[in-house]
């Protein structure tokens, strides 16, 4: 179970409305810190995309911010923004503007936001901003206040104490992006009560100053990511956009219970070909000082995380110096620290394979025992796409190696090289793809590009009346006053049709076709009228012996072209923005009780989690326009669509008729 929620969320409105000054009469240090900081919080909306399906998914997600600069800039967690498309924001005072994602870092799960102080209604009046305290001061039984907004519905703040500053997730590392948060991240545990939404929030001491971020909740206790860490990562992110750290290929743990050693952490493992294992380090090797310091005894997991943090925060390219016991001996080894890379570098999605890829990282090369780092990786395969469809088929997991005879080393390789093969084609190209599966290699064709358009067969139109109907069964007749009578009751009349103007009405009692018995007397024989009408000639004209009421009629019908099935309408599938669509048809008019004249495109299916599910597109709405431009049939739309996606605007705005009202829906695609 994920100790994480994305629905995390902060609701931030003006404090006097939610913290009225009697507060002071309880407890005059709550008031104050609550003064202090909660007109600096902020409430964060986001919509995010992950690899899944072979495609991105979007998804929207909320949760709680800090402003901690001048400047704008907003302190927050990696799964609240790190994956983030579009951000907004609204501040204490009610305003709601747009803010860009400056950096962030999943191993500490923090991300820095920044808004636009040229968007706010007073470009020129300061922000209120909130200040760092020392989380090292932080000691068991301190009293702390949870800001936030649980749910995201409105925003809270909770008293509790400190509970344990040296929490650690239970049963391992949580992971974010394929990073364990654990390796680096002690909690601050604590007993305010926060909830899912209040991630991101700040955990603030007595006096006003933010001490933790909250991150987790864990049973009865939450847990927030120490300030002294938060401080040092927003510092970096907001100065280079990026976290830097140093890796050398240790993987440490705490002694072994039989381990008679007074200080130090047990080497668990060494990365063959990692700086550690050219320093001659090993499995088994005692590590008791770095650069001179100490290292206190490594007892539980939860000590592994302070060593680490001295790996990692060393300066990329630095020699640092360990010292310990190496087979029973005094040992000490210099160490030239390389740039750890990102567990999972961020996925992009390929249309036209059908996957989402990202690179492979070198870490992930030795796993998986390979000489070097040049392949792409398959993250996740669409069911039909042209990647599963290909035989033998690549599957999650696999590595593409070369595409028509090209090495593909990295991701930016296999999209220009794909984008190469593709461009003007308007039918897909088979090419032949080297990959890897399961350390063996493989060769396919995979069929990229587009779908070729299916030139549908020339239909014979028939013969149509413009009615729909049912068979008059021997029982129906008895009870109409009729009885051994045989054909067809009217059940509706197609607007705007020949049957209309000729004066047939729903209720109708057909008996006879051009004086001849119609034989339909059992509901199985329900297509036997419209057989009748389908052998004459489009245009020519029938007459029915009608009953209406206790009046027998003879009404004259000119006979009209038949309207297309489904099957027979343009139709087009927008991959861009995910959802498939068709012209109008005659049923779909009478369904939904449409002037003839009505002008539109039915929505007939959108994909889940994509732009156009996210931005609240139903299957069965009615496209009346896009981006403000009337959408009269497929063609138009294909046109629309078209310049919107050479011009890459968005939001973009669709006018849809759904039921009987219409109502507008606003699209955010990253084009």
């Amino acid at each position: 179970m994920s100790l994480i929620s994305k629905s995390a969320a902060v609701v931030v409105l003006t404090v006097s409305v939610f913290f009225p000054r009697a507060f002071a009469a309880v407890d005059p240090k709550v008031d104050a810190a609550v003064q202090a900081v909660y007109p600096a919080l902020v409430r964060i909306h986001v919509v995010f995309e992950e690899g899944g399906g072979g495609r991105m998914q979007k998804g929207r997600s909320s949760g709680s911010g800090t402003i901690i600069s001048t400047a704008g800039h907003i302190l927050t967690n990696h799964h609240v923004a790190g994956r983030a498309t579009r951000i907004s924001v609204r501040l204490a005072d009610r305003q709601e503007i747009r803010a860009t994602l400056v950096g962030t870092d999943p191993l500490a799960d923090l991300a820095v936001l920044k808004i636009d102080k040229k968007d706010l209604r007073n470009p020129d009046a300061p922000l209120p901003v909130a200040k760092f305290g020392d989380s090292a001061r932080l000691q068991v039984g301190d009293v702390v206040l949870a800001m936030g907004s649980p749910a995201g519905l409105s925003q809270s703040v909770t008293q509790g104490i400190v509970a344990n500053t040296e929490m650690i997730a239970p049963g391992g590392a949580m992971r974010l992006d394929g990073e364990a948060v654990g390796e680096l991240v002690r909690w601050i545990g604590h007993d305010a009560v926060i909830f899912p939404g209040n991630s991101g929030g700040p955990l603030v001491n007595l006096s006003g100053e933010i001490v933790g971020v909250n991150e987790v909740g864990i049973g009865s206790l939450g847990g927030a990511i120490p300030s002294n860490l938060a401080r040092k990562v927003s510092d970096e992110l907001i100065a280079t956009g990026k976290v830097r750290r140093s890796w050398i290929g240790l993987n440490a743990q705490p002694l072994l219970k039989s381990s008679a050693a007074t200080a130090g952490v047990l080497v668990g493992g060494i990365v063959g070909g990692a700086p550690a294992d050219a320093a001659g380090l090993i499995a088994g090797d005692l590590i008791t000082r770095c650069n001179g310091a100490d290292i206190a005894a490594s007892r539980a997991p939860e000590d592994i995380p302070l060593f680490n943090r001295v790996l990692l925060e060393s300066p990329v390219g630095s020699e640092i110096t360990l010292e310990g016991m190496h087979d029973g001996k005094p040992k000490s080894w210099k160490v030239r620290t390389s740039e750890r890379e990102p567990a999972e570098p961020r996925e992009k999605e390929l249309l036209s394979w059908g996957i989402t890829a990202r690179d492979l990282t070198n870490l992930a090369a030795k796993e998986l025992l390979r000489p070097d780092s040049k392949a792409v990786v398959v993250q996740s395969l669409r069911p039909g796409g042209a990647a599963a469809a290909s035989k033998p088929a690549i599957e999650q997991g696999d590595l593409i190696l070369e595409v028509a005879g090209k090495p593909t080393p990295d991701l930016a390789s296999l999209v220009a090289l794909s984008q190469e093969i593709t461009s003007g084609k308007t039918e897909p190209v088979p090419v032949l793809v080297s990959y890897e599966h399961d350390g063996r290699s493989y060769l396919t064709v995979v069929k990229i590009g587009p779908e070729p358009d299916v030139d549908k067969p020339g239909i014979v139109r028939k013969a149509w009346v413009g009615i729909d109907t049912q068979v008059i069964s021997s029982d129906l007749a008895e009870a109409l006053g009729i009885p051994g009578s045989k054909g067809v009751r009217v059940t509706r009349v197609h607007p705007g049709t020949r049957a209309e103007t000729s004066g047939l009405l729903t209720g109708d009692l057909i008996l006879k076709l051009d004086d001849k018995v119609i034989p339909a007397a059992r509901p199985e024989e329900a297509e036997v009228f419209a057989s009748l009408i389908r052998q004459y000639r489009v245009g020519s004209e029938v007459v029915l012996a009608v009953r209406r009421g206790r009046e027998d009629l003879q009404v004259k019908v000119p006979l009209e072209i038949g309207h297309e099935g489904t099957a027979d309408l343009d139709s087009h599938e927008c991959e861009t923005l995910e959802f498939n669509s068709r012209d109008l048809g005659q049923e779909d008019r009478v369904a939904n009780k449409l002037a003839v004249d009505f002008k539109g495109v039915l929505i007939t299916a959108v994909t889940p989690a994509g732009w156009a599910a996210l931005g609240g597109l139903a299957s069965g709405d009615i496209l009346i326009s896009l981006d403000g431009k009337p959408v009269d049939s497929i063609g138009t739309l294909k046109s629309v669509l078209a310049d919107l996606e050479k011009n890459t605007r968005s939001p973009v705005v669709m006018f849809v008729r759904r039921g009987i009202a219409t109502r507008y829906i606003e699209l955010e695609p990253t084009w």
